[in-house]
C-alpha cells in the first residue's frame, strides 16, 4: 500500500532566501550546525497519510531554513513507511539538494519478527541501517543513532557497531536516544576510544517531562555533545489544543497510542491554561512558548517537531522570535508546573 497521492505538485525549486532567517546552533564541540528547529517524521508519514499534505511540510520546512529532517526505522504505520515516503518525496524534491540536508534514522525499538530485529545488537543495527537506505533511496545518513539502551547487550557491542557504521561510510556522525546520563557518559567514552565523536543525544524532554536535568544535561555538556529535544509539546498537549475539548483530529482521538483522553485530566489543563495566558502576555502561542522554554539551555542544539499541517509547523518556527525569558517569567512558569 502507498501513502495517499492524489494532487499533483509543480515541480520543487527551494526558497533563494531558506537561510536568512532560521536561527542555528553549532551541534556540541562538532563542525556542524543545526537549525534550532528540526522537523521529525514520526508522525503524519505513514501509508494512510496524505502525501501531497506530506510534500508541502517538507518543502515549506526547507524554505525555512530547516535542514535536518529526523525519521527511524519503524517510524509509520506501518513500519518503514515514514522511510518509505521520506524516499519518494526525497527523489521527487529534494535529490538536488542532497549537501544542504542532515537525514537521520535510528534503530533501537522492534522492527521485524524474531531475536535479531529488535534492540541493541550488532546484527539488528547493521541490517536495520541497510535497510532504512534502501528505503529512502539514500547513500548514507548524516545520523544514525542507536534508539535506546540494550540492557542485555554489552555497550561496547552497541556503540562499537556506531563506529563502524561511520568508518563504513554509512552514516557520518553516531548518536543516542534516550541513554541514562550515566550511559552516556560510557558510551562518549567508547567511541572516543575508538576514534570516534558521540555526535548528538536525543532525549524526550518537555516542560512536563524533565528527567534530562537530572544530570544528562550536564553530561552532554561537560562531553561536547549536541541535543535535539523531542516530543517537546508532550503530544500536543503544550498548545490550545486541549482547552475546550478533544478536537477529532487530535492525537488523543486519532492516535491513542501514545496520548489518551485520560491522561489529559482537569489538573493538567488548569496548569496548560496558566500556561498559555503567559505565553499570551509575551505575545506567542503557547506551542512557541513551549519550544522557546527549551531553547534557552544552550546545551539543548535543536527542538524536534512534528507537525500535521505546514500552519503549525510556520507557528513552531516563530518560536525563534522570542527566545528571552525574564527571571520573573522563568519563576512563573515553575511556580504554574509545580502546583
Amino acid at each position: 500500500m502507498q501513502i495517499n497521492d492524489t494532487t499533483a505538485l509543480p515541480p520543487y525549486v527551494a526558497s533563494t532566501d531558506r537561510y536568512d532567517t532560521m536561527k542555528y546552533r553549532r551541534c556540541g564541540k562538532s563542525g556542524i550546525l543545526l537549525p534550532m528547529i528540526s522537523l521529525g517524521l514520526w508522525h503524519n508519514f505513514g501509508h494512510d497519510d496524505n502525501f501531497t499534505k506530506a510534500r508541502e511540510i517538507l518543502r515549506t520546512a526547507f524554505d525555512k531554513g530547516i535542514t535536518h529532517f529526523d525519521l527511524a526505522n519503524n517510524y509509520g504505520p506501518p513500519y518503514g513507511a515514514a522511510e518509505e515516503t521520506f524516499g519518494r518525496i526525497f527523489e521527487k524534491d529534494f535529490r538536488p539538494y542532497r549537501d544542504e540536508l542532515i537525514i537521520s534514522s535510528k534503530a533501537g525499538w522492534d522492527m521485524w519478527p524474531g531475536p535479531y530485529g529488535n534492540l541493541g545488537s550488532r546484527k539488528y543495527l547493521v541490517a536495520s541501517l541497510d535497510q532504512s537506505l534502501q528505503r529512502m533511496g539514500i547513500d548514507y545518513v548524516d545520523i544514525f543513532y542507536s534508539h535506546r539502551r540494550d540492557p542485555d547487550t554489552p555497550l561496547e557491542e552497541t556503540i562499537g557497531t556506531l563506529h563502524d557504521l561511520v568508518r563504513q561510510g554509512k552514516a557520518l556522525y553516531a548518536g543516542i536516544s534516550q541513554y541514562s546520563a550515566e550511559d552516556t557518559a560510557k558510551a562518549a567514552e567508547i567511541l572516543q576510544d575508538l576514534g570516534t565523536k558521540l555526535f548528538i543525544h536525543q532525549p524526550r524532554y518537555s516542560m512536563f517531562d524533565r528527567w534530562v536535568e537530572d544530570g544528562l544535561l550536564d553530561v552532554l555538556g561537560n562531553k561536547g555533545v549536541g541535543s535535539i529535544a523531542f516530543s517537546p509539546l508532550e503530544q500536543g498537549v503544550l498548545t490550545s489544543k486541549y482547552l475546550k475539548g478533544f478536537p477529532e483530529d487530535s492525537r488523543a482521538v486519532k492516535d491513542a497510542r501514545y496520548l489518551t483522553k485520560d491522561q489529559i485530566t482537569g489538573d493538567l489543563l488548569d496548569k496548560v491554561r496558566a500556561l498559555n495566558n503567559m505565553a499570551e502576555n509575551r505575545g506567542q502561542s503557547l506551542a512557541q512558548m513551549a519550544i522557546a522554554w527549551l531553547l534557552k539551555d544552550e546545551r539543548i542544539t535543536t527542538v524536534l517537531v512534528g507537525v500535521s499541517r505546514v500552519s503549525q509547523l510556520v507557528d513552531n518556527i516563530g518560536s525563534l522570535d522570542n527566545l528571552e525569558f525574564s527571571e520573573t517569567e522563568l519563576k512563573d512558569i515553575e511556580s504554574i508546573l509545580n502546583k
